[in-house]
């Protein structure tokens, strides 16, 4: 049974389903186990070769949810299933250093945030598009006459377009909100079990930086011990 109305493929565009769809969120976090080897390898923390490879078999589009929920049959454990579905593209050299000094809500909490990325990208245009649909109405009405309601009952005349003008303004304050909580919750981290880095060493917050371009989310300003 579906938790939320999207689930169930009644409600929500096409595009705004797939960013939560299931087979996409697991293409976020390989996307993630992909940014951090690659930026790890950039840093002499693992080898440039398995950094290409591991990075390469992340984003090869290989790996299926299916795949991954038959493992998990086993593990009975997701990002477990994840791990060892992504070991099976890659060498014995390689799968060692797969989701190396990462855990498990470093890919939940950063897959999140960019599922989140991407559906602000559909919505922040067309909430903008709006504020200028009803900014123009605004005008095109300014002068004509409409009844002003107060406790539910008539009042003082006022223009058409204010009603319209109210609106905009609204609109307008929803693409400011947007902005504003882009920096609270599009974040990425990397740092691993309790929030520290540790098994990375002194270079862990350079990984965390370097994979954050990689997938195009803000680095964490907090760590992970609250998961401890």
């Amino acid at each position: 049974m579906a938790i939320l109305p999207i689930d169930n493929g009644r409600y929500g565009t096409k595009e705004m389903m797939e960013i939560f769809s299931e087979q996409k969120k697991v293409d976020y976090q390989l996307e993630i186990e992909g940014a951090a080897a690659i930026s790890q390898s950039e840093i002499g923390m693992i080898s440039k070769t398995i950094g290409k490879e591991i990075h390469r078999a992340a984003m090869s589009g290989k790996i299926t949810a299916k795949r991954i929920k038959q493992l998990e049959a086993k593990s009975d454990h997701d990002t477990a299933a994840l791990v060892e579905s992504l070991s099976e593209k890659c060498s014995k050299n390689a799968r060692p250093w797969i989701h190396y000094g990462l855990t498990s809500n470093d890919l939940v909490d950063t897959s999140n945030s960019m599922q989140m990325r991407d559906a602000l990208q559909i919505i922040e245009p067309k909430v903008a598009k709006m504020a200028s649909i009803l900014a123009k109405k605004s005008v095109k009405y300014a002068k004509i006459p409409a009844v002003g309601r107060t406790h539910g009952q008539h009042a003082s005349i006022i223009s058409f377009g204010l009603k319209f003008a109210n609106w905009a303004a609204e609109m307008a304050k929803h693409v400011e909100r947007i902005e504003e909580i882009k920096k609270r919750i599009l974040i990425c981290k990397t740092l691993g079990v309790v929030g520290t880095g540790s098994l990375m060493g002194a270079k862990s917050l350079e990984v965390q930086r370097k994979s954050r371009k990689e997938i195009k989310i803000i680095p964490s300003r907090s760590n992970n011990t609250s998961c401890t």
